[in-house]
Parts: C-alpha cells; structure tokens; sequence
C-alpha cells in the first residue's frame, strides 16, 4: 500500500546512514520534476582515513564520486540526495532490500524483502549467489510460476543484464511480445527499478482473459502505472510509443519471426527473443530435395527438424544484420531446463548491413529454396501493416 513520502524517506535515510547498508541506488524522476543528476549509487567503502560513505553520481555524460566521512559529512550529503526528485530508490542492506517508488500522486510505494543469502558449498565457502532474481522473492507469491519457468526467466534476465549497458538509468521503455502469464514481465520490471532504471513496461497477448488477468496482478503489486496490458496479435497490438527493448520469450513458431519484425519496425535498441517451435522452414524443406551434397540433412525426420531448427534461427540472425543489427544466438539456459534454450539477443548499430551481409544471406535462402517468414514480413508485402512503421522517425 502506497505511504506518505516523508515518511518513506526517513526510513530511507535510516537504512543509508546505517552500518548495515551494502549498496544503494537512485535514479530516474518524479511527475513533473527532474533530479539534478540522472543517477546516484552509495556504498561503505574503507580507505587508509578509514571508513567512509561513496558516493558516484552522473549527469548523463560523465560520473563524479567523492568519499563523505560519517557524521555531519555524510548527514548532509545523504539528505542532499533525499531532498533530489529522484523516481526510485534501490537499498540493499546486509538483512534486507528495499525498493521505493514515487507514484504519480506523490506517495511512496515500498517493497521489502529478507536478503538473500550465499548458498554454503559441501566445503563450508560461500558460493556466488545463484539467481539474479531470487526465486523467493516475493513478488512470486503473487505471480506464480513452476521452478522450471523461475530458472528460465532469471537466465533470460542474465542476458538482459548482460545486454544493457552499466550506466543506463532510462527512461527505458520495453514491450513483451507474447507474454502470456507474465512471468517475465513483471520479473524484468522488478530486476530493471532494481537497478535502479526509470521503466516503463507493456505486455502483449492474444487473449482477453490474460490481459485482465495481468492488469489484476499489476494493480495487486502497486506497478500498473508502470506495469500495464494490452490484448492483441504480436503484429496487430497497439504499442505507443515505440519500446527501446523488446522481448519475447517462448512466442510459437513464426509468431517470434513477427516479435523481431516489430522490433525492426520500431527500430528497438535491444531486442533479446527466445524461439519456441521451428515448424515454418521445417515444412519447406519436407516439400522439396535438398540441394546436393546435403540431401543426408534432410532424409531422416529427426534430422531434418533438428537441422530446420538451426537454419531458422540462422536466417533470423542473418536479417537482423541486413537490417542493421549486431545479432548473435546465443544459449541462455542449459537443456536440462528447457529444450528451447537458444536466444537470438540483438543490438541496433549506427548504420545499416552491409552488402556482404546481405548476399550472404541472400545465397544461403537461396541454396535451399526457403522463404523465412521474418523475410516476408520485413520485405512487406500483404503482411504489412502501418503499426509496424517506427513511430518516432
């Protein structure tokens, strides 16, 4: 439940001045306000002085960190901090992380969960913390999810951290094509105000029945101002604005062909999708030989679906740098979790492919008679449609 923002703080600064604080950040801004600096990060640090607040502020071009000794020093320079407009507060203590955020009527909405601790290894060390999103956590109280579907969605968060850059604070806006239960939505919208990033976040699915669903859990957890719906095709869903990141885990079949082609479209900064099915390419190659010498390929079915899977994901990955994209496909969770483990992770460069890319690509499809569906989406033609033109251009 939302709390008076006075009140939040000053548990706030509690927890900054305190000895147990490990970290903290604050970042992005309120309704109608803007902090003087988009993103500031606190941490104890011990120097030959002796122990001391750090803390590293940025302007958006460069950062500046200064060392403030405790007592008056840091009093001042933590309430300085508190007094900014900053949207989100992220604290890690060594018992507890606290999330805030300002809503847009000015209160405070308050998450606080126990810290989640290093595993002990059979001989008696710490081990690294094995989940970026702690499957305890208790925002899976509320969203549900097997142990299966909680290991994939904190693997596909590793390679979004991996994918964003260190500094970024936001705003970040970011669509979920196909999202079916939400799962991932709502734990890349609590790993994302986690570090401290300005977010806004849309869901997209086919059915009615989800997107109420989802809108219900949005309200329950206090995010539908930053959280929020909508029904519809990947292809047809209404998205205003254009997203920067784009994600689709698990979209059937071609439906990831059309998640990639509105990313495209939008001409998305990030674009991490996962593919599930390869049914499209794998009827192609039944209906035709294979060209020689690769007709052992394709002769036996197994082979011929496991090889359809790959030469998929390959063609994606082609397009997407004729389109000027840095594409790599990548394994995101080991198969012991999920056979469809691959990740096709996508950033847009500064200009567009290249010609060798793009005969490269051009002799592969055309070695062995294919037409991908993301190539006819992306060429036009019938499938498209005004809503995949990039809106801010």
């Amino acid at each position: 439940m939302p709390v008076p923002l006075d009140d939040a703080l000053t548990d706030l600064r509690s927890l900054l001045l305190g000895p147990a604080l490990t970290r903290a950040v604050a970042a992005g801004r309120r309704r109608g306000q803007r902090p003087s600096v988009v993103r500031a990060e606190l941490r104890p640090v011990t120097l030959k002085a002796g122990p001391r607040l750090q803390i590293s502020t940025s302007d958006g071009n460069r950062p500046h960190t200064r060392n403030v000794a405790p007592g008056q020093e840091a009093d001042e320079a933590v309430d300085a901090l508190l007094a900014e407009p900053f949207g989100n507060w992220h604290v890690e203590t060594t018992d507890a992380t606290v999330q805030l955020r300002v809503t847009k009527s000015g209160e405070a909405q308050v998450h606080r969960a126990a810290a989640t601790r290093p595993a002990v290894a059979s001989d008696g060390h710490d081990r690294e913390k094995e989940y970026l999103l702690d499957p305890g956590d208790p925002i899976f109280a509320e969203i549900g999810g097997s142990a299966a579907k909680r290991r994939q969605v904190d693997a596909f968060l590793r390679a979004l951290a991996a994918t964003l850059p260190d500094e970024l604070t936001g705003p970040l806006r970011v669509v979920d094509l196909g999202c079916g239960n939400a799962y991932l939505t709502f734990a890349a919208y609590r790993y994302l105000t986690r570090r401290g990033v300005d977010v806004e976040l849309v869901g997209v699915d086919v059915r009615e029945d989800q997107r109420h669903r989802n809108s219900a859990l949005a309200e329950r957890l206090g995010w539908a101002d930053r959280v929020r719906f909508v029904a519809g095709t990947i292809l047809d869903a209404e998205v205003d604005p254009a997203p920067d990141l784009v994600l689709a885990l698990h979209a059937c079949d071609t439906a990831t062909d059309e998640a990639l082609a509105r990313a495209v479209r939008w001409r998305a900064r990030w674009v991490l999708a996962a593919p599930c099915c390869h049914h499209d390419l794998a009827a192609q190659l039944r209906a035709r030989p294979a060209p020689a010498p690769y007709e052992l390929l394709t002769r036996q079915g197994i082979l011929r679906e496991r090889f359809a899977d790959v030469l998929t994901d390959a063609l994606r990955a082609g397009l997407l740098r004729s389109h000027g994209y840095r594409a790599e496909v990548v394994e995101f969770v080991d198969s012991r979790h999920t056979p469809r483990n691959l990740l096709i992770r996508a950033r847009r460069g500064t200009g567009a492919g290249t010609d060798e890319q793009r005969a490269e690509y051009r002799a592969l499809v055309g070695q062995w008679q294919v037409t991908p569906r993301l190539e006819t989406l992306l060429d036009g033609g019938a499938d498209r449609r005004p809503e995949l033109v990039d809106r801010r251009q």
